[in-house]
C-alpha cells in the first residue's frame, strides 16, 4: 500500500468492512503470530523492577492480541534495560544527596574551599558518568521500542485490505479500465 495510510489491525475496524474482508485480515493478523505465550526470562523475574515492568507490557500485549512468544527476547532485554535506567537514576539521586551534604559541611566550616571543589567535581564526575549511562539504556530503549512498533506495522500493512478477487469491483479500477478500451 504504497504511499497511503498504514492498514489499521481489525480490532479497530469498525463495520465498513464486508465478512470476507474481515475473513481475510483476521486470518492474514493470526498468521503473524506464533500462537505461544509471552515467558518471562528468570533474570527477569529475579529482578523486581524489570519484573513489574514485564507484567505491565505483557498485560497490554495480552489487550491487543500480540502476547505472543515472537516478541519474547525483545520484551525480556527491554525490561531488563529498564530496570538499569532506574537504578541508575537512584545513583544520580545519590549524587545529588552528597552534594547537598557536601555544601552543608563546607557552609559548616568542616572542609576547606580547595577540599570542597575537589569533592565537588569528583560527585560532578560520577554524575555526569552516570547521566551518559542512563542516556546510552534510553537510546537502546526507544530503539526498540521504534523496532517492535515498525515490525508491527511492516506486518499490518501487508495485510490485504481485501479478499483476493474483490479487487476488480473497485470503481475506480472499473472505470480506467472501461476508458482503456478493456471489458
Amino acid at each position: 500500500m504504497p504511499g497511503g495510510r498504514p492498514t489499521k489491525p481489525l480490532a479497530l475496524v469498525q463495520g465498513h468492512r464486508t465478512k470476507a474482508e474481515k475473513e481475510v485480515r483476521e486470518k492474514a493478523e493470526n498468521n503473524l503470530l506464533t500462537g505461544i505465550s509471552l515467558k518471562e526470562w528468570p533474570d527477569v523475574k529475579a529482578d523486581p523492577i524489570a519484573h513489574k515492568e514485564f507484567q505491565r507490557i505483557k498485560k497490554v500485549l495480552k489487550s491487543i492480541g500480540k502476547d505472543d512468544a515472537l516478541h519474547e527476547g525483545v520484551i525480556n532485554r527491554y525490561c531488563l534495560l529498564h530496570s538499569e535506567c532506574k537504578k541508575f537514576e537512584a545513583l544520580k539521586r545519590d549524587c545529588n544527596d552528597e552534594l547537598k551534604e557536601l555544601y552543608t559541611a563546607y557552609q559548616e566550616g568542616r572542609l576547606d574551599f580547595l577540599d570542597y571543589l575537589n569533592k565537588k567535581e569528583t560527585i560532578h564526575g560520577r554524575f555526569l558518568t552516570l547521566d551518559k549511562k542512563i542516556m546510552e539504556k534510553r537510546k537502546m530503549m526507544l530503539d526498540i521500542e521504534k523496532e517492535n512498533i515498525m515490525t508491527i506495522q511492516s506486518a499490518l500493512r501487508s495485510i490485504p485490505k481485501k479478499p483476493k478477487g474483490e479487487e476488480e469491483d473497485d470503481p475506480m479500477s472499473a472505470l480506467l479500465k472501461r476508458r482503456a478500451g478493456g471489458p
